[in-house]
């Protein structure tokens, strides 16, 4: 399914910056958050995995259905935490204004069996 991604910093994320090597950092970062009707579509369950691939990369994550009105995601978006994972698939170039692309990616995202990787061998 075609996708635009974008990243952003969480709550829960946040509270771990100091400490991210740890499994509640991983858990923090380690998934994408697709809408309702999406993950309906997808034939997704929680705890499914995904592959998502852009130009820049891709990467295996965990597949969320955002259930939060506040922050709905409109169909047809995921979103990623920042972090190491998402890094792998946002565009590095910064068009001049020294920081990368973080938002408006566009995507593909297809389930997989495929494990999500600890952050230890993301970052080989």
């Amino acid at each position: 399914m075609n996708v635009i991604i974008i990243t952003g910093r969480t709550t829960e994320q946040g509270t771990l910056v100091e400490d991210k090597l740890t499994h509640d950092y991983f858990k923090s970062v380690n998934y994408c958050e697709l809408n309702k009707e999406d993950f309906a579509r997808m034939g997704l369950k929680e705890g499914d995995r995904v592959r998502v691939k852009t130009d820049y990369g891709e990467v295996v994550l965990f597949a969320r259905k955002n259930v939060i009105d506040e922050t709905h995601i409109p169909e047809g978006m995921i979103f990623i935490p920042m972090g190491p994972y998402a890094n792998q698939v946002i565009n590095p170039g910064t068009d001049g204004t020294g920081t990368p692309q973080y938002k408006g990616v566009k995507g593909i995202i297809e389930k997989t069996d495929e494990n999500v990787i600890g952050i230890p061998e993301i970052l080989r």
